[in-house]
């Protein structure tokens, strides 16, 4: 593990995959994950020719807390990360509640920023009016952004605690570490795995400060405009996903320069949809 200190004294940890002289991508994780990256993924990127920087965002892993964090935060850290690795240009992408901080750098860094992917990403929540329901059709309205919203990490906290305990239970009894997507494989027992499962606890038993930060931080303001947006942008959905369609399907609508990918699957890609994206992101 390697991390960076802040002006503010915070540290940020991240880790280097892939080509040492690959083409430079930082990839914003998911809500919640980790910087760590599964041996598949390790391995693909290494092949596809990049050099892959992932870090932990604020109150996830190592990296230090940050209360009260906009989406629009991230972009000083991927500045510092950037820095530190001697990139004066470099692609951006990010999966489903990262796909919003890699729109962030987009916005605010365009003088750097070359290309932006997003899988399954998430468009700004709605968030005014009742508390949602479970049969709201459009998902920008969700119980989990509305409960951010009023009721801040009190709200939010016992949720995701509740979730995390479902999902370790779900590991426990001899579950995969990722669930498989609509007609792939069911992987091997993530506890026969130590590092598998020194990545799922990282993620779901550690801390949850991130992940509720990160929901606090997708009811608010971003801190920067989608129709700003002047990078290329690919918005990827698995064909599966009715819920990632149409979030993508708002993110297209606000971003003038994005395109659509849709992709057999679910909401993680597989394999080989991630070098797709990767030879995308590499021009």
């Amino acid at each position: 593990m390697t991390s960076i200190s802040t002006p503010d004294g915070r540290l940020v940890a991240f880790s280097l995959y892939g080509a040492p002289d690959g083409v430079p991508v930082v990839f914003h994780t998911g809500s919640p994950s980790t910087r760590w990256r599964r041996p598949d993924v390790v391995r693909a990127t290494a092949e596809c020719g990049v050099r892959l920087l992932t870090f932990d965002r604020p109150g996830y892993g190592e990296s230090t807390r940050l209360v009260g964090r906009s989406i629009a935060d991230v972009v000083a850290d991927v500045r510092l990360l950037a820095d530190a690795q001697g990139w004066d240009r470099f692609a951006v992408a990010g999966g489903s509640g990262g796909g919003p901080h890699a729109l962030a750098c987009a916005a605010l860094m365009p003088e750097r920023v070359i290309r932006c992917a997003v899988i399954g990403g998430i468009a700004p929540p709605l968030v005014d009016g009742p508390e949602p329901g479970e049969d709201e059709e459009d998902p920008r309205r969700n119980r989990t952004s509305w409960l951010a919203a009023h009721g801040g990490d009190e709200a939010l906290r016992p949720g995701v605690e509740e979730t995390a305990q479902q999902i370790m239970a779900l590991i426990e009894a001899g579950g995969p570490e990722i669930p498989p997507g609509p007609g792939e494989a069911v992987g091997p027992p993530a506890l026969e795995d130590p590092e598998a499962m020194a990545r799922v606890r990282a993620t779901f038993v550690d801390s949850h400060d991130g992940w509720i930060d990160d929901n606090l931080a997708f009811a608010q303001d971003w801190g920067f405009e989608l129709g700003a947006i002047e990078v290329p942008v690919s918005l990827w959905f698995g064909s599966a996903s009715e819920r990632d369609r149409q979030q993508a399907a708002h993110l297209a609508a606000a971003i003038p320069a994005a395109e659509s990918i849709e992709y057999a699957g679910g909401h993680i890609q597989n394999n080989a949809e991630y070098r797709r994206m990767l030879g995308w992101l590499s021009g």
